[in-house]
């Protein structure tokens, strides 16, 4: 999705080390610097874990490069979603972004020839080693822009992966039991409808609608599956086993009032508020909510991966990368050392993030021990299944739309998927 940043970035941001840099010349390497400035995109709220650890990383570049000030010029993620493209290929190009990761994203800047080749500084700093081959995937693409093989586009110095929040305190009060298989997550809701309350938060107007979907799908899917689908090792089927039950399933659960039909119109961050205010006691969502319902929920809560399931969403997270047009590449080199290095990726662990590179035994939290605990145990059964929307370009909003149509009724599951059909096929490179 929008490789699915499912996020729930805050896009206020503050301006760092002084006034935005002005514009000078870009769209490619020609342009001059005066190696002052590194000029740096990013959208995470200042108090997520990201935020927190590259507001620090600032911190230490700027103390390793004196007489070089970094530029953080506020960005929210759509805005640089929709307009990346478009930017990247004019004098306004930042020397370093995040950007995100897949095929749809990612991949196509690669191909259009917007970002710089990273291979040469991967092998020299070691970078590959400190990354695993599951997380490697997002930062590689080939001549078509296919995720997986190829050069290296981007560097991510953390992850990501989805997981069930529950309110444990809304579970004791109605004599539920914490679950511990699906079918005690299926009859955990229940009763909860039972009590006249809508046990999942649900936003169908972004990402989250659609990740439940393809939660379900991945329950009955394998790694071949996920490949084909991904990254075309195949072709893929939207009328097979996993995306019907997927699809069916989903219905169901709007019409068992798992799943309010009204959500077809909300909006991540009105889920996720919804469970931080206790007015929904189940939020199936990513690791990038942890930070925020470690600071602001006021009741007991606890995480599990999704269970009867091998697979879950869930990737490196998104990419440090480098536009073509940087004027200042070897600085901006430098600063993804630095947040690759042991002091960030550690205080990035302890602040709720999922660390690509830390030292286990310096994470004391424990929240944040199982947080990187249930991320290893899926990478060590490879289950990172990826996002929904990455495979083709312009999918997430068709993913959206479409699903909002299961969830008012209006559409049946098989319209609904061969509407899928259509538009993956689409949009599928021809190879």
């Amino acid at each position: 999705m929008l490789t699915a940043r499912r996020r729930v970035v805050a896009t206020a941001a503050v301006v760092l080390s002084g006034s935005l840099l002005l514009a000078s010349c870009g769209g490619s390497d020609s342009g001059s610097s005066d190696g002052k400035t590194l000029k740096l995109w990013h959208y995470e709220g200042p108090d997520s874990a990201m935020g927190a650890a590259w507001n620090e990383a600032i911190k230490e570049f700027e103390a390793k490069h004196p007489g070089v000030k970094v530029k953080f010029e506020e960005k929210g993620f759509e805005q640089i979603q929709k307009t990346a493209p478009m930017v990247l290929n004019s004098s306004d190009a930042p020397d370093i972004m995040e950007y995100s990761k897949g095929n749809a994203t990612a991949g196509l800047l690669s191909k259009q020839g917007l970002l710089t080749d990273l291979t040469p500084e991967v092998t020299k700093r070691g970078w590959d080693k400190k990354l695993s081959a599951g997380v490697q995937t997002i930062s590689r693409y080939d001549a078509n822009g296919i995720m997986g093989s190829g050069k290296w586009y981007g560097i991510p110095n953390y992850a990501e992966y989805t997981m069930v929040f529950y309110n444990k305190d809304l579970f004791k009060k109605y004599g539920i039991a914490e679950p511990k298989t699906f079918d005690d997550l299926t009859s955990a809701m229940d009763k909860f409808v039972a009590k006249g309350i809508t046990p999942l938060a649900n936003a169908g107007a972004e990402y989250m609608a659609q990740q439940y979907l393809y939660q379900l799908a991945l329950s009955k899917a394998d790694r071949s599956w996920v490949d084909k689908y991904e990254l075309y090792k195949g072709k893929t089927d939207f009328h097979d086993a996993a995306w019907t039950y997927g699809a069916t399933t989903f219905a169901d659960w709007v019409k068992k009032g798992y799943i309010s039909k009204t959500s077809s119109g909300t909006k991540s961050e009105d889920a996720g508020v919804s469970f931080i205010q206790g007015k929904n006691p189940i939020l199936f969502s990513g690791s990038w909510w942890y930070g925020r319902f470690k600071t602001e929920n006021k009741f007991d809560w606890g995480t599990f991966l999704w269970p009867g399931s091998n697979l879950t969403l869930g990737s490196g997270g998104n990419i440090w990368v480098v536009p073509r047009g940087s004027k200042n590449k070897d600085l901006a080199y430098d600063f993804i050392d630095i947040t690759m290095s042991p002091k960030i990726q550690n205080l990035l662990g302890n602040k709720g993030g999922v660390p690509v590179a830390a030292d286990p035994d310096a994470i004391t939290d424990p929240q944040a021990k199982t947080l990187i605990a249930d991320f290893n145990t899926l990478s060590q059964r490879d289950g990172l299944a990826f996002y929904p929307d990455w495979p083709v370009p312009g999918f997430y909003d068709t993913l959206i739309s479409e699903t909002q149509k299961l969830i008012t009724g209006s559409e049946q599951p098989d319209a609904y998927l061969s509407a899928l059909q259509k538009a993956y096929d689409q949009g599928v490179p021809k190879q």
